[in-house]
Formats: C-alpha cells, sequence, structure tokens
C-alpha cells in the first residue's frame, strides 16, 4: 500500500493516482457530509476524511468549507466537482454495461417504496424475486418521503404517482383506486351512509395533504346518475399513512379512505367492508403506481429485471 509521503510525492506528478480521491469528493459534494458519502461509497469515515485531505494537499487549495453543522465546497472544490460529476457518471455506466455481458442479473439494488405499499404488497413478494435472482442483493428504503435517487444513491423508486420528473423514466406498474372502508361493528353502532352528504355525521379517518379542512370528493359509479360531489368530513385521527387509517378502520374508530393494496386483504377476510359502493372516491390519492428511475442510457441488468417482475406480480392490482 502506499503511504502518505509516497502519495505526497506521487501526486504532483501522476494525477491519475488522485482519480479516487476525486470520485469520493464528488460524492461529498452531492452528499453535504462525510458520514452520508462515507455511507455511499461503503469506507469509514476517517478513509474519507484522509482522501480529501490528501486531494487538498496535492492541489494546494482548500476544496472543502467545514463548519460545525455542515460540509461544503469552496469554489475549487465546485469546480472539480462540476468538471469531472459527468465523466465517472460515465465511467459508472459503461462498468456495469460491461459487467452485465455476464448475462446473470447481479450486485446491489437500492429501491425506494411507501411504507404502506412495500409492507402489504411489495415485501410478501420479495422472496420469489430473490430465489430467481440469488446473485442479487436487494437493499430496500421504506419512506412516504419524495427521494432524490441521484443523490440518495438509490436505483430505483415504486411511486404511487400519477407522473414522473422529466428527467426521469417511469413504467406503470398497475392501476389502483381509493376505497372507503369501515368495520361492521361501527356501522351497525352508527348506520351505514347511503350517500356522501351522510359522511357529514360519520367519524371519517382521513390522510391530511394540506392544513385546510378536510374534504372528499366522490364521482358515481355510473356516470350521468349523479353530479360529482364534495363532502367536508371530521373525525378522530388523521395520518399520513394508510396503513395506520386502515387499523384505525379496524379498530371500529370511524371510516377510512384508503388506497385499495392497504384494505385488499382486510376486505377479503372479511375485516372491513366498502362503503358506497356506489360512489368513486377521487381525487385523494394517485390512481396508478409507477416504478421510477433517472434516466441513462444503460439500465443495468438487475434494475431491468425487477422492473419486469414487479410489473408481472403487480399486473392484477389490488381489488378485493
Amino acid at each position: 500500500m502506499m503511504n502518505n509521503n509516497a502519495m505526497k510525492s506521487t501526486s504532483h506528478t501522476n494525477p491519475e493516482a488522485l482519480w479516487s480521491h476525486l470520485h469520493w469528493l464528488v460524492v461529498l459534494g452531492e452528499q453535504g457530509s462525510y458520514t452520508g458519502a462515507a455511507a455511499r461509497l461503503g469506507v469509514s469515515k476517517a478513509a474519507m476524511s484522509q482522501h480529501i485531505a490528501e486531494l487538498e494537499r496535492a492541489a494546494g487549495v482548500p476544496l472543502v468549507r467545514r463548519t460545525t453543522r455542515s460540509v461544503g465546497l469552496t469554489e475549487a472544490g465546485r469546480q472539480l466537482v462540476d468538471d469531472t460529476r459527468d465523466a465517472f457518471g460515465r465511467i459508472a455506466e459503461s462498468f456495469a454495461s460491461v459487467r452485465d455481458r455476464a448475462g446473470v442479473p447481479h450486485g446491489r439494488l437500492r429501491v425506494t417504496a411507501p411504507v404502506a405499499l412495500a409492507r402489504q404488497q411489495l415485501v410478501p413478494r420479495l422472496p420469489a424475486f430473490l430465489r430467481a435472482y440469488p446473485e442479487v442483493r436487494l437493499e430496500l428504503d421504506l419512506s412516504d418521503k419524495l427521494r432524490s435517487l441521484t443523490l440518495e444513491g438509490l436505483d430505483l423508486a415504486i411511486r404511487h404517482t400519477a407522473v414522473a420528473p422529466d428527467t426521469h423514466v417511469a413504467w406503470l406498474l398497475c392501476t389502483t383506486q381509493s376505497v372507503l372502508v369501515a368495520n361492521r361493528a361501527y356501522l351497525r353502532r352508527t348506520g351505514t351512509p347511503k350517500t356522501p352528504d351522510d359522511l357529514r355525521q360519520h367519524d371519517c379517518l382521513h390522510y391530511p395533504r394540506t392544513q385546510e379542512a378536510p374534504a372528499w370528493t366522490f364521482e358515481p359509479v355510473v356516470p350521468g346518475n349523479s353530479p360529482r360531489l364534495t363532502v367536508p368530513v371530521t373525525g378522530p385521527l388523521a395520518a399520513n399513512n394508510s396503513e395506520a387509517l386502515r387499523d384505525a378502520a379496524l379498530a371500529g374508530l370511524g371510516i377510512a379512505l384508503v388506497p385499495d393494496f392497504s384494505a385488499q386483504a382486510a376486505l377479503q377476510a372479511g375485516k372491513l367492508v366498502a362503503v358506497l359502493p356506489d360512489w368513486r372516491p377521487v381525487g385523494t390519492f394517485s390512481e396508478t403506481i409507477h416504478a421510477i428511475r433517472p434516466y441513462s442510457a444503460h439500465v443495468p441488468r438487475a434494475v431491468a429485471v425487477f422492473v419486469e417482475w414487479l410489473r408481472e406480480a403487480f399486473a392484477p392490482g389490488f381489488r378485493a
């Protein structure tokens, strides 16, 4: 291994010795912290700090601006990152393309997915995929927050959304719909609503979107029978997780509006029943689920086979 003295002398005459250091600087600029960059690269924080220090000594100017709360790049550091980021991206794509010639999908695949969808519909299906592709190592990030795939080093996002960013590629996995559900004990106690307007008299469990008063919008399943209706709702619980709303409905707290993938198992088991089946809730949740990744000329085989597997696994949708 090259010691520090050798690095000092070599770096002035052999820039190639610093290529890995430049790549680490690019990752540090993207992550904004030594901890995040080290985790992304799979190295220790100490090694990360040492590489950057060696690069700064070779450059002769500070490249990183450190404060007690954050890490940023100096003007010189930003110039290096801007000039080399695309080149490292092309190297990574080229290397991935060469590795894929082996024909067997392999390597780490980092995927982010919404919590409820992943827990209820994705995770139970994963053993079949991992048995079919034993050389793929899947790293699953469960989060309802929209993540920057590039900055977080994520290969793919599964999103309950209608559209993808212009800079990304999206594959439609399936359609989905919103459903209104309650348990039988609650309906026996309060009565079953006959029209959307009856919901004003019920405990409604809703997903908060804005600071405005909650309201649900419905349109008739059979077009032309009635106009679209919007009804203000109130209830004892609001939660930004459909699994929590479903569990509250199972406990008899009220009527919940959730995506079908959250209610499917409970409806099939008879633990929940559909409310207002002649009306279709609209506007609360998206009606499609996509797999999304940043655009690139090369799609790693592990990503490609996982997307195809998802499309087949999710194709039937989640209706009870």
